[in-house]
């Protein structure tokens, strides 16, 4: 969430829109200050309900910026997460109880065939970085 607010600190900067960009990196700081303090063993969980304000706080940022046909590129670790969990339910629902990925969501598939945890989570970062940039690329260019 760090790297995708980050994102959009940029992308408003640029449209010059600096209330926006000012709150996205705040947003963007709380989450580091998270992750900072959440290196394992973690000593307190978002769950749910902090990645639901997030991601609505996200969601409004793409209407303000007018980005919402990049949003999808720039949150993708986020958006194959989620698809991967609905393509794994849909699945085992239409062909009965055979799934795709060995577990859901997809980080745990990952690490179901083998890939310790810091690998799976390096490589999300990587991801998520080359995301960004290419949806702030294409976001800057729109201006």
């Amino acid at each position: 969430m760090a790297i995708i607010f980050a994102a959009y600190t940029f992308i408003a900067f640029f449209q010059n829109q600096i209330d926006l960009a000012a709150f996205c990196a705040v947003v963007t700081g709380g989450t580091l200050a998270f992750l900072w303090f959440n290196i394992p063993p973690a000593r307190f969980y978002m769950s749910e309900t902090g990645i639901l304000g997030l991601t609505t706080a996200l969601t409004v940022i793409a209407f303000l910026t007018d980005t919402v046909l990049i949003l999808p590129l720039i949150a993708l670790p986020l958006l194959a997460t989620s698809l991967s969990v609905i393509i794994q339910l849909g699945s085992k629902k239409l062909r009965h109880g055979k799934k795709v990925f060995l577990v859901a969501p997809l980080h745990h598939h990952f690490e179901a065939i083998g890939w310790p945890a810091y690998k799976v989570v390096m490589r999300y970062w990587v991801i998520s970085i080359i995301a960004a940039i290419i949806g702030m690329i294409i976001a800057i260019a729109k201006v």
